[in-house]
């Protein structure tokens, strides 16, 4: 039996990537979990998945999961995908907050007043905003009234080092803050908030640049790890009845790796995070 058989996650922007592996790994677990995300059709997206195709993959490894398609940044949609799962279970245990949106300027290397303003709007409003949108919902709902719950929010060492865009940095250190005050005052109710900090992670998008050699110099992928492996920390948090150890930090996925004892899907261990290296 999973650790987490009887939980109920939701896992946002989980058509690919990290998000992706994190719906896998907490189904892996046990837990049921709802995959949200914008992505219905492989044409919604110029990179390949979709929602119901976490779905599925996860259902044909015996796993439970509920597809269904939401756009982060329309509060009215994400009350209902909440509303949804109070209907169909009355509880939710785990959400991880990993919607975000990827503009085509993070990784051009133009500065800041060269690229549209939108972009700040693009980083803010869903990976940032999303984020506490979606923790107003699970806390005041179902966490706070039960006692107990995980809310994690996938962040970056850009939250505390210069990393591809201004607004990139911004947002992910307002995202850390958030983690620090929502565990602050959520503390009294035993619900737990932990940002995690992923290393280089191969996900579709590198793959599609490293196909059509396009990935600059400096990036090794050789030593990236999959987009399970941060799924494998937050399994490991939430299976944890001492979770709150973490509660209100930024945890890099490697550090807990060394707690938890365990690998990335090859057996390997990452580097992790710079910030995370001796």
């Amino acid at each position: 039996m999973g650790a987490l058989k009887g939980k109920v996650a939701i896992v946002t922007g989980a058509s690919r990537g990290i998000g992706k592996g994190c719906a896998l790994e907490l189904a892996a677990a046990g837990a049921t979990v709802y995959v949200t995300g914008r992505s219905a059709t492989e044409d919604d997206h110029p990179l390949p998945g979709t929602v119901a195709g976490t779905a599925a993959e996860i259902v044909g490894s015996g796993g439970s999961a509920v597809a269904v398609v939401c756009d982060h940044r329309d509060d009215e949609a994400v009350e209902r995908v909440f509303d949804r799962v109070a209907d169909a279970h009355g509880r939710l245990d785990i959400v991880v907050n990993n919607a975000f949106i990827v503009s085509d300027e993070l990784t051009s290397g133009r500065p800041f007043w060269e690229v549209p303003i939108s972009n700040w709007d693009d980083m803010i409003d869903v990976g940032t905003r999303s984020a506490y949108v979606a923790s107003v919902f699970a806390a005041g709902r179902f966490m706070v009234p039960a006692g107990g719950g995980l809310i994690a929010n996938i962040s970056s060492s850009g939250a505390r080092e210069y990393a591809w865009h201004v607004a990139y940095g911004v947002g992910k250190c307002a995202l850390d803050r958030l983690t620090t005050d929502t565990a602050h005052e959520l503390e009294p109710h035993g619900v737990h908030v932990v940002s995690l900090w992923p290393g280089f992670v191969r996900t579709e998008r590198i793959d599609l640049a490293e196909a059509a050699g396009l990935l600059p110099d400096s990036l090794d992928v050789s030593v990236a790890e999959s987009s399970r492996f941060t799924g494998r920390a937050v399994a490991a948090i939430a299976a944890d009845p001492d979770a709150g150890r973490w509660s209100g930090q930024a945890v890099a996925s490697r550090t807990l790796a060394d707690h938890y004892g365990f690998t990335d899907v090859d057996g390997t261990l990452p580097a992790g995070p710079l910030h995370n290296r001796s």
